[in-house]
């Protein structure tokens, strides 16, 4: 692999901030001139879609010099050479880049789809694979999901090149069939009976990995109860159950019948007001405005009021609730102290 390659892969350029850098545009492409060792110039350009690569000349004979980049050139000259070079790039991705956790867009898709969905960030806590990035259950801290790049020939011995693919948990009676599907592989590095590896080159689209990586988060769920957000400006969510013990309300996470759901009111009140009950789901309701869709609804039934003071954003922050955003599973911890 290139030396640019290498270390620009997790790296996409952000232009506005390479040519405060010193790139100068020329047509499509950024340019960026430096002299080192007095004699050498290094010449590094970027593309319009952020590929960077570069030249060095040896400005004594006027001659573009490229030892550099014959890995068996040992020499302390072109080490030397090699090294200044790596040390430009390395301040140019730093000061002119932003980072994506991985290498390939589906692997940086679905990531930003685990935060939107879980609010869980990968975590990388190998040095020596430091491409390797878990996703976990804050809850109980169980893992659901591994984000790594290898070789595809790990996967199957005919194919070759670097690829990325996510480690995900189902359910071992599926597997053997889900492993006659295109881009599902037996689990590399990990107990092929309840786990597969899913190749993220857009084989598979990101709604199908989504939905395996639901099942996966499955197995780290510990509850049966909800925390679900309800916005004031759109739902006159304080006064819903003043004439009813029942109401119909959005669908869109895997609430079952008889699981309990508290209802979140957001600001300015920031508090849990009701404990209710699912005792119907998965109702077809299609709706929208310009706040809301809706295409299943759920009836819940009402079991308990509380005084907005009891139950705080404050309150549910000391259990490990960060933000409510949408429906997540209730910390064990928290479900305990709601249930005294």
């Amino acid at each position: 692999m290139k030396i640019e390659d290498e270390i620009f892969k997790r790296y996409y350029a952000d232009f506005k901030k390479l040519e405060k850098y010193g790139f100068v545009k020329i047509d499509n492409i950024y340019k960026y001139s430096k002299i080192f060792m007095e004699s050498f110039r290094v010449d590094i350009f970027v593309d319009e879609k952020g590929r960077v690569s570069g030249k060095i000349f040896d400005l004594s004979v006027d001659e573009e010099y490229t030892n550099f980049r014959v890995l068996k050139q040992t020499g302390e000259f072109v080490i030397s050479i090699r090294d200044t070079y790596q040390e430009i790039l390395l301040d140019i991705s730093k000061n002119c880049f932003i980072k994506n956790y991985f290498i390939t867009s589906q692997a940086n898709r679905i990531t930003e789809l685990i935060k939107e969905t879980y609010y869980d960030e990968p975590e990388f806590p190998w040095e020596s694979t430091p491409g390797a990035g878990i996703f976990r259950n804050l809850n109980n801290q169980k893992w659901y999901g591994l984000i790594m790049n290898i070789d595809k020939s790990k996967l199957n011995k005919q194919k070759s090149g670097e690829v990325e693919i996510i480690n995900l948990k189902l359910d071992a009676k599926e597997i053997p069939n889900l492993l006659k599907k295109k881009g599902i592989y037996p689990a590399y590095h990990m107990n092929k009976k309840n786990w597969v590896s899913i190749i993220l080159d857009d084989t598979l689209e990101d709604r199908e990995i989504m939905d395996y990586i639901m099942v996966s988060h499955r197995y780290t769920e510990t509850t049966d109860e909800w925390l679900i957000p309800a916005n004031p400006k759109f739902y006159d969510v304080i006064n819903c159950f003043n004439d009813v013990n029942t109401i119909n309300w959005k669908q869109s996470s895997d609430i079952k019948i008889g699981d309990i759901v508290y209802l979140y009111v957001g600001a300015p009140y920031s508090a849990i007001f009701y404990k209710c009950e699912a005792i119907k789901v998965n109702i077809p309701y299609e709706y929208q405005d310009n706040n809301l869709k809706m295409n299943r609804v759920m009836t819940l039934k009402l079991l308990e009021k509380y005084d907005p003071s009891k139950y705080s954003f404050v309150f549910l922050n000391t259990y490990g609730v960060r933000a409510i955003r949408g429906p997540r599973r209730i910390p064990l911890k928290l479900s305990k102290e709601l249930n005294r």
